[in-house]
């Protein structure tokens, strides 16, 4: 059976064309009834369907609720063609789940409703996209009713939707229909926290709150094209969750209070009205932490910074892109609780539980479902439970899945692209390679690194100059483009490195055995070869695929010994000690350059053999064979980046770190002036010369602290493809041009470069992806949001190691340098473990004077200023339903009634 449809278009030229499309109708379309649907289905009998019943979820509830009805309490799941389109069409990580529960063994099927004879029909002239499909499934739910009784048991379908106008319709129909929520609630009550509500279901409504109607899109879209409004995303202060900072090219635009950020939330994409320049602001002066001050949650603390120039202000009127996500958390309240999520950027979260009593004290996962005008706090559903706060196994889990790290097995699928464990160099292979095996090649890496990507090697030459070389692991060899290794890796983007964990990018047969270039063991290698005068001035470079036998991996302390020992004249040993050497050359050069040397105290673990809990921690000791590598990493970086662009101009994947505006030095800029030193940051060269003479003769740690300071006037380096971006500058190196070539073990942007260079060299084929400008710029997308998460994670996991350290060993004082003021509070930094800490005023903030300008807090007489040095005592505490965590409380300079007394030796 044919249906036609003519469709009458008008061309750009203003022809008419009349276009005939066919949908082909059939009336043997499998039902699944007595195969995947049970004929007589065991659904429970309820108030809403009193016989045995399938259920037909329409879209919303497939969108909105997966989480519930992936629990496998519910069977007999028909799922239309008609709703899975739609649910393809508005998210791709819904319809990927659904297609996952099909596939389940479930008792889930799909009926092709658009192409059978009995539940097809027309479009009618002046019906909406929705009421079309809605009528669609109203028509398939009385098919199966038909069929019902056709079998002779009676069985119903049951319609579940949220939509009250289509369940009306629906029973005026003599069909059955109810809300995903009300049989839950009768059927499965074990369920029901998994539930979402939409944006008025079940909402408490908050006196005196009303926030203003967000724009609608077609307003939002006329306005930022107006120069109105301007889009972009939202950052939340981490001090203070009711002010958020839009970022519009070299200004900040300020967003302060719960009316004017209007139902936002940390990155999301908003678009905002500009404040009359008589209503801008100043950043609030006092920092927000709802764990460690009680009640600080209804508490607006947006009063600006005394004395400190206003900035451009405005109020959120639109939402353009939400960026939701599942959160991890903790539960406080009874019946209807509310939700402090792990991350403190995010407002409380509103959920409704029947299960209080054994919430209390988990871990949860929540998703929003909706913020409605009328409540303080967007509502949510339960997710998943993870187990006891302050576990272990439960912290790392929370941190992973806050980051969005992807932590699974590989699967067999993956797995199945691998070489075999016994995997050796083929003569075939060799032939096609420059062998350097009896190079004296060697890597230098951190005590316990498996997966070395990097070895390097350096020999005088006849001439005075020397030859010198980067060997880089060939990942790109065992991985091959659109393979679901590929894809697995992509989507991975880099590995990921925990205090007590690495979570590989690509499976560990590569990762710490056929890749790695261990010492002694033939491998495959990407290599760089410059030959380098004197001045460690390039004179030419060469880029080969090549076979090397690395003669040993070196820890960077091994490297040293070995560098110093004047008895060692191998010449292993040499070539270690003429890269050193051309090394500090590279260095001098690259700070000449202008090339900024910043600083980040790395903090390190000792782990307890059988825990993995930390017994001791410890800064990483940098040597100048850390330099060493850094310094031959960087140049092959650079030589790669510079070929790759100029044989693929529009394709080729390098790294920039943007400037920064001027507007983000500000607080390191009157900090230093505070010390009575002068900052220049108008360049990375100006502000590194700068930096250099910013030294206190009595206390070398100033210059240290400053230089950590200065970390976070930094933008976030970049990964892009040229044919979307001309800026390649590298603000923090000073380089005109760079890439990532040197670990691909670890990074998958590396072994996009390989394959460019690769085919830039005639070692391998030109596939399509290499010069697909738009595919690369996707994967970069993808891959800056890995690394950032990667990133942060590695940080959190730092901050739960230091927690557990502090639980296990008690309180400790230390001494730390103030970093910041702030009406309410003073943070600090101890540099002997890189950890820096907040102590909240509390009580005696009434007591306390701010002069931001100068950055010094009064204190009943005694002065706090940024870089002084005081005394704090560290301990692990409960602080709230939250968490444990590391907290410091003053001890010098004593304060009546504040300072506490050291209770613990002094270390």
């Amino acid at each position: 059976m044919k249906e036609n449809k003519v469709v009458i278009v008008k061309t750009r030229g203003g022809k008419i064309l009349r276009l005939m499309k066919e949908h082909y109708l059939r009336d043997d379309i499998e039902h699944g009834i007595g195969a995947a649907l049970d004929s007589s289905p065991e659904n429970r009998p309820n108030s809403f369907c009193k016989r045995p019943h399938w259920i037909l979820p329409d879209t919303n509830v497939f969108l909105h609720n997966l989480d519930a009805l992936e629990n496998e309490q519910f069977q007999n799941i028909i799922i239309l063609q008609t709703v899975l389109n739609e649910v393809k069409r508005r998210s791709g990580p819904n319809y990927k789940k659904l297609r996952g529960m099909i596939g389940s063994g479930r008792k889930a099927f799909v009926f092709v409703n658009e192409f059978c004879a009995e539940t097809f029909s027309k479009r009618v002239k002046g019906e909406s996209s929705n009421d079309y499909n809605d009528r669609l499934i109203r028509r398939a739910v009385s098919y199966y009713n038909t069929r019902g009784a056709a079998y002779g048991t009676g069985t119903r379908c049951l319609l579940i939707t949220n939509d009250r106008a289509n369940a009306e319709i629906a029973r005026k129909n003599d069909l059955e229909a109810v809300s995903f929520r009300e049989y839950v609630g009768e059927v499965a009550p074990d369920v029901f926290d998994k539930v979402a509500g939409g944006n008025d279901d079940g909402i408490e409504i908050d006196r005196n709150i009303n926030y203003a109607p967000h724009w609608s899109m077609t307003q939002v879209q006329i306005g930022v094209k107006s120069a109105k409004l301007v889009q972009g995303k939202l950052e939340i202060s981490r001090d203070n969750y009711l002010e958020g900072i839009l970022r519009d090219g070299e200004r900040d635009i300020l967003i302060q209070g719960r009316n004017d950020l209007n139902r936002a939330m940390n990155e999301d994409i908003v678009a905002v009205k500009l404040k009359p320049e008589s209503e801008w602001s100043a950043p609030s002066s006092r920092c927000l932490d709802t764990e460690l001050q009680p009640g600080a949650d209804e508490a607006e603390a947006t009063a600006p910074k005394a004395g400190l120039k206003p900035i451009p202000t405005g109020e959120i009127v639109g939402i353009i892109k939400r960026a939701w996500r599942n959160y991890c958390g903790v539960i406080e309240g009874s019946t209807r609780v509310l939700f402090l999520a792990a991350q403190r950027q995010i407002p409380k979260i509103r959920i409704e539980t029947r299960q209080v009593d054994r919430l209390i004290g988990q871990r949860l996962v929540v998703a929003i479902d909706g913020w409605s005008r009328k409540s303080r706090y967007p509502n949510g559903h339960l997710v998943k439970v993870l187990g006891n706060v302050g576990d272990k196994k439960t912290e790392n889990e929370v941190l992973l899945l806050e980051h969005d790290v992807k932590h699974d097995a590989f699967s067999p699928k993956v797995l199945s692209c691998l070489p075999d464990k016994n995997w050796t160099i083929t003569e075939e292979e060799m032939a096609k390679r420059v062998d350097l095996r009896e190079y004296d090649i060697a890597s230098v890496d951190p005590p316990g690194c498996t997966d070395i990507d990097d070895a390097l090697h350096c020999k005088k030459l006849p001439n005075g100059n020397y030859e010198v070389g980067v060997h880089i692991a060939d990942v790109s060899h065992f991985i091959k483009p659109g393979t679901a290794l590929d894809e697995e890796a992509a989507q991975r983007g880099t590995s990921v490195y925990l205090a007590d964990n690495r979570i590989d990018m690509v499976p560990i047969l590569l990762s710490s055995n056929l890749c790695s270039l261990r010492g002694g063991e033939e491998r495959l290698a990407f290599s760089t070869i410059w030959e380098l005068d004197d001045n460690a001035k390039i004179v030419s470079v060469k880029f080969h695929k090549s076979v090397i036998k690395s003669k040993s991996a070196f820890t960077y302390e091994e490297a040293q010994i070995r560098i110093d020992d004047k008895s060692k004249t191998d010449s292993l040993t040499e070539s270690l000690r003429g890269l050193n050497y051309l090394a500090k050359k590279l260095k001098a050069q690259r700070l000449e350059d202008g090339a900024l040397t910043l600083a980040s105290v790395e903090v390190r673990f000792h782990l307890d053999s059988e825990t993995a809990d930390p017994i001791d921690l410890y800064t990483k000791e940098l040597k100048e064979t850390n330099s060493m590598v850094e310094e031959f990493m960087l140049l092959a970086n650079c030589s790669v980046a510079e070929h790759i662009r100029t044989e693929f101009p529009q394709s080729a994947v390098l790294r920039r770190h943007p400037k920064p505006p001027v507007s983000n030095f500000d607080p390191l800029v009157r900090a230093a002036q505070a010390k009575g030193f002068h900052l220049n940051v108008n360049s990375s060269r100006e502000l590194a010369d700068s930096l250099n003479l910013a030294v206190d003769p009595s206390d070398p740690m100033v210059n240290t602290v400053l230089r950590v300071m200065s970390t976070r006037s930094m933008m976030q380096a970049v990964y892009f493809c040229t044919g979307f971006e001309s800026d390649c500058w590298h603000y923090g190196l000073a380089a005109p041009i760079y890439t990532h070539f040197t670990s691909p073990i670890r990074r998958y942007a590396d072994i996009m470069v390989h394959r460019a260079l690769a085919a830039s060299i005639g070692a391998d084929t030109t596939t399509p992806d290499i010069l697909d400008k738009n595919h690369i710029n996707n994967v970069c997308k993808n891959i800056n949001f890995r690394n950032r998460m990667a990133q942060q994670a590695q940080r959190a996991s730092i901050a739960l190691h230091t927690q557990l350290y502090f639980r296990k060993q008690g309180a400790r004082m230390e001494e730390a340098y103030v970093m910041q003021v702030k009406q309410n509070a003073i943070g600090v930094l101890i540099p002997q473990f890189g950890m820096e800490g907040t102590i909240f005023l509390n009580e005696i903030e009434k007591e306390a004077e701010l002069d931001e300008e100068n950055c010094e807090l009064f204190i009943k007489g005694t002065k706090f200023k940024v870089f002084d040095k005081v005394k704090v005592l560290v301990t692990s505490e409960q602080s709230g339903p939250q968490h444990e965590r590391v907290r410091m409380k003053l001890v010098e300079p004593v304060i009546d009634g504040f300072s506490v007394e050291n209770t613990a030796m002094e270390k």
